[in-house]
Order: C-alpha cells, then sequence, then structure tokens
C-alpha cells in the first residue's frame, strides 16, 4: 500500500505542477491537485487498514507530502496539515461511536480536514483559548470564535476547533471539536495577499458554530496536541519544506546540465556548488526522517505515549522545525546562487523564485522565535541529555 500511494503521489505532484503557478499568481486553493489526490485516496493514508485506510507510518506520510510539495508547495502544505488534524481524530477518538463511523465516511468520501487553533487576542498561543464549547439543550453545543487564520477552511469538509471546554474553564483547559459542513458560518475578517505559500488560503475568520456534543473529541486537547498536532505538524511540515527545497535543487541541476552542454569535457564552475547542495540536502532529509522513524517507533512501544508529553520530544519536536525551516531556506538560496538570474527570473525554465517565496514561510510559520523561547524556558529546567544538544 505504501509503494502504491508513493505512486500516486508522484502522480498529484505532476498535476500540482501543471497549475502551481496559476494557484501562486491568483493566490487560489490548489483545486487539480485536491481532486488528483482523492482519486488516489491520499487523504486517508493515516487511517487504520481495518477502516478501510492506507495506514501509513509517519516516515511514509512524510514521504507522501514531500513528493507533492516537490510540485506546489502550498498542495504539499495543505496535505501535511489535513494529516495533522487527521491524527487526532486517529488517535484519540476511536473510543467514540461518531467519531469511528466518522472515519469511515473520511475513507469513503475522501474528505479534507482543515483547522483553526489560532484566536484573537491570545497572541499566538494556541494552548489558551478565549472562545468556550457552550452546552445548549439537546445534547449540542455552541461556540463563537475570532480566528486570526485558518487554512483553506472554505474549501475543506470539516474544521477541527480548540476552544474551553465549558463557559467557566480555565483558558488552557481545551478541547477539541470537529464541524461538519453546515454546522457552522464563516466570515472572512482579513484578506491573504502573502509572499508565498499562496494556495493555503488562510484569511482570518469569524466561526459561529452549533453541533452535537457527540463531534467533541474525547479527551483534553493538551494531550492531542503533544501526542499528535505537534508531532504531525513539526515532522510533516519539515517534510514539504525538503520538498521545496528537492524542487529548487532540481531547477539547479537542470541548469548545470545546460551549461555543462555548452561546453562537453570542460565542468561547469556552478557543478561544485551542485554537489555542496545535494550534499546538504541528504543532511535535511536525514534530520526530518531520523525523528518520523522514532515517533513511529515510540507508537508501537508500551510508553510512546507518556514518552511523547515529556520534555525531551518537545524539544527535540522545537529543534526539528527550527532546524528544517532554517535549512530549507539556505538550500533553494544555495539553488539561486547556482542558476543566477536564470533562477531570479519568473519567466525562465530554472526559476527559484515560487520555491524560494513559498519556503520563506518556514521561519514565520508559528514562528521560530516563540519556539527558541519556549526551549529557552524547558532548557532552564530540562535534566537530561537536550537533544541535538
Amino acid at each position: 500500500m505504501s509503494d502504491q500511494l508513493l505512486g500516486a503521489a508522484r502522480h498529484v505532484a505532476d498535476v500540482a505542477a501543471a497549475h502551481a503557478a496559476e494557484v501562486d499568481k491568483l493566490a487560489r486553493f490548489p483545486s487539480e491537485a485536491m481532486a488528483a489526490m482523492r482519486a488516489v485516496k491520499l487523504l486517508s493514508a493515516p487511517v487504520p487498514k481495518d477502516m478501510g485506510g492506507g495506514g501509513c507510518s509517519m516516515r511514509t506520510l512524510g514521504l507522501l507530502c514531500s513528493e507533492v510539495a516537490t510540485g506546489c508547495g502550498s498542495s504539499g502544505m495543505v496535505l501535511a496539515m489535513h494529516y495533522s488534524q487527521l491524527a487526532c481524530v486517529v488517535h484519540h477518538g476511536m473510543s467514540s461511536a461518531f467519531f469511528g463511523r466518522y472515519l469511515q465516511r473520511l475513507v469513503a468520501k475522501q474528505y479534507l480536514l482543515a483547522s483553526i487553533t489560532s484566536e484573537v487576542g491570545t497572541y499566538g498561543n494556541t494552548r489558551s483559548s478565549i472562545c468556550a464549547s457552550e452546552l445548549r439543550d439537546g445534547g449540542r453545543f455552541q461556540l463563537n470564535k475570532q480566528a486570526t487564520a485558518g487554512s483553506y477552511c472554505e474549501h475543506a469538509d470539516a474544521i477541527l476547533v480548540t476552544c474551553r471546554r465549558a463557559a467557566d474553564a480555565a483558558a488552557n483547559d481545551q478541547v477539541l471539536a470537529l464541524l461538519q459542513r453546515g454546522d457552522y458560518e464563516l466570515t472572512t475578517t482579513t484578506a491573504w495577499d502573502t509572499l508565498g505559500m499562496r494556495g493555503t488560503c488562510s484569511p482570518g475568520f469569524s466561526l459561529r458554530a452549533s453541533a452535537p456534543s457527540e463531534q467533541i473529541l474525547p479527551g483534553s486537547f493538551a494531550d492531542s496536541a503533544a501526542q499528535s498536532m505537534v508531532p504531525y505538524s513539526h515532522i510533516l511540515w519539515s517534510s514539504v519544506w525538503h520538498g521545496i527545497a528537492i524542487a529548487a535543487a532540481a531547477c539547479a541541476g537542470n541548469f548545470v546540465r545546460n551549461e555543462a552542454r555548452k561546453k562537453p569535457g570542460t565542468l561547469p564552475h556552478s557543478a561544485v556548488r551542485l554537489a555542496e547542495l545535494s550534499a546538504d540536502l541528504q543532511v535535511m532529509r536525514r534530520n526530518w526522517l531520523s525523528v518520523a522513524d522514532e515517533f513511529d517507533a515510540l507508537k508501537c512501544s508500551s510508553t510512546g505515549l507518556d514518552e511523547l508529553l515529556s520534555m525531551g520530544w518537545a524539544l527535540k519536536l522545537n529543534n526539528l522545525k527550527i532546524c528544517s525551516s532554517m535549512a530549507a531556506s539556505r538550500l533553494v538560496h544555495q539553488a539561486l546562487q547556482i542558476t543566477g538570474v536564470s533562477g531570479y527570473r519568473n519567466d525562465s525554465p530554472y526559476s527559484v523564485a515560487r520555491c524560494y517565496r513559498d519556503v520563506l514561510s518556514a521561519s514565520v510559520m508559528i514562528s521560530n522565535d516563540r519556539i527558541l523561547e519556549q526551549n529557552a524556558n524547558m532548557l532552564l529546567i530540562f535534566r537530561g541529555e537536550a537533544p541535538g544538544v
């Protein structure tokens, strides 16, 4: 199944690449790539095989996202964000009859899941909510949320939303609620006219929702975040950034080979830089793959879920996000130095312009500075071996 899905992801990457320029120019959702993902059942890859899904490991999911991102960074990022939301349902909703049935429908219909974890007034702190789940008659709840951003929410089949457990709950006593089409109304409050990742369509929203209480994921968001949402996000985002770097390196490689054909028997000076880029690209790949493999091993151990709640793993995942975001930007810049003005031009077959703009989002998509501040606070009290130190 994994090999089959990887082959399917290459097809999706081709479809995504054919429309990437227009998606970027118009800042529109990559609908063609999404249709291709649905056709090959890529959206249910994390769902267990006994429920009809792909049963894919983190390693395989990362390879799928990376492959799609070589064709279009926005398409790869949408897939990665979908997987991070779906992981929360798969790993934390199986004790609920509703979520069990929902996963079966998702496999059949290839639903796309979005999320709203940001909120006006929390200043980027996703582990704090102002809005609350308020119980109403008939076993329903309602919530109103002012979100600073909501990626591709208008194009999704459902949205996972963070909120306080109840009106009198503390700001960090959060749950995750699944809202299906018909459960909510979205009002756009800001525009999405950005430097890169334009196809993720992530403006701010005002959300008003009412849904059955069974659609609140069992347990706390704190556990869902630490054990699923954060590891899937940081590892899969890293794989997407790696895919974008691969695309830029491919442009650089084509440029160098074209230069070599002009002077047979002479090694272009840019070929040495290409060799350096290849080595650095390998290091980045091994970094996110090694964390993905560690995560997969943990999921198979009896104490794995508890370890994911540890400070050591929080540091490891934060370090991966920071290092991958910095490495990807550096690698695309290396590709630009190889291609020169040909890579700088938008109308060149060697252009890395879109890759460059897309990958710059990596350090500001959950700010590296904010993560480094979290790490600094943890390292003041962490007594184990700090990952990477």
